[in-house]
């Protein structure tokens, strides 16, 4: 059954939410039928390079609202990420657009190594205070998850991936995805938001059920003579 989640790099609640899933996925029985699937969303898709604002005046200027507001915002947000086991530090963040990042992701998932993109660009972004725009940056953290540098770089260096980007985004407006992180199960039910683990678990087993009703195992009609994977035959 699939699993696909709209996000963002620059989202705070995505990389909380992908805890509480990840939390949620690990105790639910049928995690070997799950297949999860990361899909491009851009908060500020306007966002320009180098602004030379911090993560709190960026805030507090997107939002029209007060420098000490954005503070706070950031202090809540930084509690609930430490609640599930992350750590944020905003004072290291570096503001920046994110549709290389994603390109970069969509590069490693054809490679199987989608999920682990991700968790490498939101600890980058949130832990590090690495720019994800960069494309040095983006190549290292490639290298890291056990890309190959150079083919990271040729991916970069064209438009490879873009249209793969822009159809995630267009298909979020598709699918009412006004926000994220944005969880769509089965295409049958849809989470919202950086939900508890046991709202991740309801909807897991709910999508699940239906799911396996309409996909149930093979049932034997005849058993013969086979050769197995060892070489044995009989």
């Amino acid at each position: 059954m699939k699993v696909e989640i709209w996000s963002d790099v620059m989202c705070p609640f995505c990389y909380i939410g992908k805890r509480h899933f990840e939390e949620a996925l690990r105790a639910f029985p049928h995690k070997e039928d799950i297949t999860v699937t990361w899909k491009s969303f851009q908060l500020n898709p306007y966002l320009q390079k180098n602004t030379g604002q911090n993560i709190n005046e960026y805030l507090a200027e997107h939002k029209g609202i007060s420098l000490d507001q954005a503070r706070a915002m950031n202090d809540r947000v930084t509690k609930m990420a430490a609640d599930a086991g992350l750590h944020y530090d905003f004072d290291k963040a570096v503001v920046a657009p994110s549709f290389d990042a994603h390109r970069f992701s969509h590069l490693a998932a054809a490679h199987g190594l989608g999920d682990a993109a991700e968790e490498a660009l939101f600890k980058a972004y949130f832990t590090e205070g690495r720019d994800i725009s960069d494309k040095p940056t983006l190549v290292q953290l490639g290298t890291e998850i056990g890309l190959d540098a150079g083919e990271v770089r040729a991916a970069l260096d064209s438009d490879a991936y873009a249209a793969d980007v822009r159809a995630d985004l267009a298909e979020a407006g598709q699918i009412g995805a006004r926000g994220v992180p944005f969880f769509v199960l089965d295409r049958k039910y849809a989470v919202s938001g950086a939900q508890p683990a046991e709202v991740f678990s309801g909807a897991l087993n709910q999508a699940y059920t239906e799911w396996a009703g309409q996909h149930p195992p093979l049932q034997s009609f005849a058993d013969g003579a086979v050769c197995g994977p060892d070489g044995d035959c009989g």
